[in-house]
């Protein structure tokens, strides 16, 4: 499962693709706003032995214009910039940077469930859902032109968290760029939640932070 950054001309022959194979197209949509060139995410879900799942998946890539070959893995930074430290003690949590992103993926506090629409966790049905599998809050910042800091991603919700994090993003000035699901039967309900902001170092992460108290996570 995941999601597929297309063109609006990729989007139809790529689900196509994936259709005729059996996957499953679970969301289409944004998840930023004014990007140039605009970008749509395809979602989906497909089981299968590995193999033939990702040749399946690589043809439906084909049909667009993402890149195939192996990329050149980004050069490991000695010294992060003052940025990075900055954000880190704010959230009080230890990121990953690489290739200018200082990334953090924060699990929810319960296990995410996938099967029939009326099983229940636990069942025997049900198949747990990794976090880094796209169900973990995620959140990115990197150096913004500005000389301050870009961030984005998208926070995991229930449905009782999604009000008090945008008026949280809100009172900071964060930008919401879009509100959905991104599965079909996963239990408990989620919403994913994308947001963009720039800022300094320590607003930008002070807002992050307050409305990552609001979500129950580990």
């Amino acid at each position: 499962m995941g999601d597929l950054v297309l063109l609006e001309d990729e989007l139809n022959p790529v689900m196509e693709k994936l259709r005729s194979v059996g996957f499953e197209i679970t969301a289409v949509h944004n998840h930023l706003i004014g990007e140039t060139p605009h970008v749509m995410y395809v979602h989906y879900m497909g089981h299968g032995a590995t193999i033939p799942l990702a040749t399946s998946l690589r043809a439906a890539l084909a049909v667009s214009k993402t890149p195939l070959e192996k990329p050149t893995a980004p050069a490991e930074e000695a010294n992060p910039p003052a940025w990075v430290k900055s954000v880190e003690e704010v959230l009080g949590r230890k990121g990953n940077f690489k290739g200018g992103v200082l990334a953090f993926g924060v699990p929810r506090a319960q296990a995410v469930t996938m099967g029939e629409a009326n099983d229940v966790p636990g069942s025997a049905n049900a198949m747990s859902i990794a976090p880094a599998a796209g169900v973990a809050t995620a959140i990115n910042f990197q150096a913004a032109d500005t000389g301050e800091v870009a961030t984005t991603g998208d926070f995991v919700l229930k449905a009782e968290e999604v009000n008090p994090v945008i008026s949280e993003l809100q009172a900071h000035h964060i930008l919401v760029t879009g509100l959905h699901s991104h599965m079909l039967t996963e239990q408990p309900r989620l919403f994913f939640m994308h947001f963009w902001g720039v800022g300094s170092s320590e607003s930008i992460g002070a807002g992050i932070a307050a409305a990552l108290k609001h979500i129950s996570t580990q």
